[in-house]
């Protein structure tokens, strides 16, 4: 529980990054590509020496394939037709997704009642922290985000419930995780990309240093490490813990404002959905 205690605090402060250094200044396919690539390259000296099995190496480069090339395809996309309050409102669905893939599409059982319970809690939480008017023709916007959300939510029910051989270590072959990833983010820069607005200042690439290295190299091999240690109700709800920590990170560093009643009636809200499905074994 603690490593996704601690990925969520990092993505926080990246999402905050992204809103103040690149957004708006460098195009968003460069950014995805080479954060993926710095990923690659952090990993690649392990990969030299992995042997996984061509079955588990083509599993994994698919797991990361969705959860973070396709995933951000249509998160970007969705910009396009949201505002910010809306696409994080339309984010709020994701640990539904997870319970729902976990019980419906690749488990066997039908997981606990409380579990469930947590993942509406979870939602419940986020919406009454982000929650706000929404504009007309949001149809497409909404979409898009949800498809981005069943891929984050169906990449890390995936690799939780993929076996890995006793002899490997998941640090040793996570770097073909990202080979998925990179290999999506390139081909979505080739035929979206604006190769004309590349990271320009030494901020910005140090901006991208962190998000490749920190929050997507080490980042998500946190996060799907820790998604193994977790039962999937708690996986679900932690989903949208990175709301509350998003927005605290913004205020305490940025001075925006912030409706601090809502984010902590909200952000208790996903505690408690965090603590009620560490209660419940399956």
């Amino acid at each position: 529980m603690l490593l996704l205690w601690l990925v969520t605090l990092g993505w926080a402060f990246s999402f905050s990054l992204i809103g103040v250094y690149l957004s708006g200044q460098v195009d968003d396919y460069v950014s995805v590509f080479i954060r993926t690539l710095l990923a690659v390259l952090l990993f690649a000296p392990l990969l030299a020496r992995a042997r996984p099995g061509l079955g588990l190496a083509i599993r994994l480069a698919a797991i990361g394939a969705v959860q973070i090339g396709l995933m951000y395809l249509f998160l970007f996309h969705a910009f396009a037709h949201l505002t910010v309050p809306e696409l994080l409102l339309f984010t709020t669905l994701t640990p539904l997704y997870v319970t729902l893939i976990d019980e419906r599409i690749l488990g066997r059982r039908p997981l606990p009642a409380a579990w469930w319970l947590a993942a509406g809690l979870a939602v419940a939480g986020a919406m009454v922290i982000r929650f706000a008017g929404i504009g007309s023709d949001v149809l497409t916007g909404f979409l898009l985000i949800q498809g981005a959300n069943l891929c984050f939510a169906f990449g890390q029910v995936w690799y939780k419930r993929t076996r890995l051989p006793a002899a490997l270590s998941q640090v040793q072959v996570f770097g073909f995780f990202f080979l998925g990833g990179v290999l999506v983010s390139g081909v979505a820069l080739v035929l979206f990309g604006d190769l004309g607005r590349m990271p320009a200042t030494s901020v910005q690439w140090g901006v991208l240093l962190w998000l490749g290295l920190g929050a997507s190299g080490l980042g998500y091999l946190g996060w799907n490490i820790g998604a193994r240690m977790v039962n999937t109700g708690q996986l679900a709800a932690m989903n949208n813990m990175l709301i509350p920590a998003g927005i605290v990170v913004n205020v305490l560093i940025w001075n925006r404002d912030a409706d601090w009643p809502r984010l902590i009636i909200g952000g208790g809200i996903i505690v408690l959905a965090v603590w009620l499905a560490g209660r419940v074994r399956r």
